[in-house]
């Protein structure tokens, strides 16, 4: 077990947290991978008229866990998560779930705002007794053909009006305030690397209140598709902005320019004076397995390394009953109770992405990983 992960496991203390007490003993025997269990089938949220996706989890003052995912129409099929999607808020007595749908919070409003007629990808930002939920959104002035199929050049440009906005509430099932403009928006400039869309917002807080968010950004090169997909960072005094984005590619590594995407669906904390993000390795340039979930470090959220023992997840996952599931895992998240990693959320597909869900894969405590050796 290397430093840098024993590390990442022995201050695992984010904004996701919220308690700082009774941390397991942590020894450097132990590895994020290792801790990984085969997961429940009761460990799922899915819904017979939905696709779900995107499940972004914090735990409440009151005790109760809630589940930011978005759902769009099952009838429509995957393609049309460009189009249809709202974010929606389900809830559950335990952290693993089951979680019920509450309702939805971030509703088609309207092609005359910036997130009319989707909202997508939510995550939460527990935050000085306020709940920050960065998402994207989508509008187009097309009227949505459904079900709308990809590559298309009415889907294009759809997919190409992603920007990334930001909600505030005091309370998860409170009403939530939703702004005019995306708290980051696209460059002016024609050549730069995000000047076609932004989107996958990842958010943190380092210990000196600078707000860090890591996205997904395509340039253009004359086509409906676009450049090439790489990431980019900006750093706020504010969850609400301004955000100033940074000059730096994110993730790379010798081989990545060869690429169109090699990393995708971060997830970022901070932890003991350093910052770490999970991704989906796309073609396998981490971790030699194409769909695995890779551990990066850095100390300033700009260079960006893979940990020394970066796979956290295979590409190959499977049930509790040893059935592998039908798809990879996308959109991790990784949650926190008192200080100790608890669950690896994400989302995968369903017979080809026919249907899609979201689960929770437990992870082994420290104290029973040390027993079982």
């Amino acid at each position: 077990m290397n430093k840098l992960i024993f590390l990442f496991v022995l201050s695992c203390l984010s904004v996701h947290s919220f308690s700082q007490k009774n941390s397991e003993l942590i020894t450097d025997s132990i590895d994020l991978n290792s801790m990984v269990k085969p997961i429940p089938g009761a460990n799922c949220l899915i819904d017979k008229d939905y696709l779900i996706w995107c499940g972004s989890v914090a735990k409440h003052k009151n005790g109760v866990y809630y589940m930011f995912y978005a759902r769009w129409p099952r009838k429509f099929g995957y393609d049309s998560w460009v189009a249809t999607p709202e974010i929606a808020l389900a809830k559950s007595s335990n952290a693993q779930g089951p979680y019920k749908h509450v309702k939805v919070i971030l509703p088609a409003r309207g092609n005359q705002f910036w997130d009319g007629c989707a909202t997508l990808n939510p995550m939460i930002l527990p935050y000085k007794g306020k709940y920050y939920l960065f998402y994207i959104g989508l509008s187009a002035p097309d009227e949505i053909p459904n079900p709308l199929k990809n590559r298309n050049p009415i889907w294009w440009k759809f997919r190409n009006s992603q920007r990334i906005g930001v909600a505030v509430a005091s309370n998860p099932e409170g009403e939530w305030k939703r702004f005019d403009k995306p708290v980051l928006d696209v460059s002016k400039d024609s050549t730069a690397a995000d000047a076609m869309l932004v989107t996958n917002p990842a958010v943190t807080v380092d210990n000196k209140g600078k707000v860090v968010l890591v996205y997904k950004q395509v340039c253009k090169n004359g086509t409906y598709r676009g450049g090439r997909v790489s990431y980019g960072v900006a750093f706020a005094k504010s969850p609400l902005g301004p955000f100033q984005k940074q000059n730096k590619l994110l993730f790379q590594t010798p081989g990545s320019e060869k690429n169109w995407m090699v990393a995708e669906d971060p997830f970022i904390t901070f932890q003991n004076n350093r910052f770490y993000a999970l991704t989906r390795d796309v073609v396998g340039l981490f971790t030699g397995d194409a769909g695995a979930i890779t551990l990066f470090t850095s100390k300033d959220a700009l260079d960006w390394k893979p940990a020394p023992s970066p796979k956290v997840l295979s590409s190959k996952i499977f049930w509790e009953n040893g059935q592998q599931t039908d798809d990879h895992l996308e959109r991790p998240f990784l949650y926190f109770e008192k200080g100790v990693p608890k669950f690896l959320f994400g989302a995968m597909g369903i017979n080809k992405r026919e249907h899609a869900c979201n689960v929770a894969i437990p992870l082994v405590s420290v104290n029973q990983l040390i027993n079982r050796k």
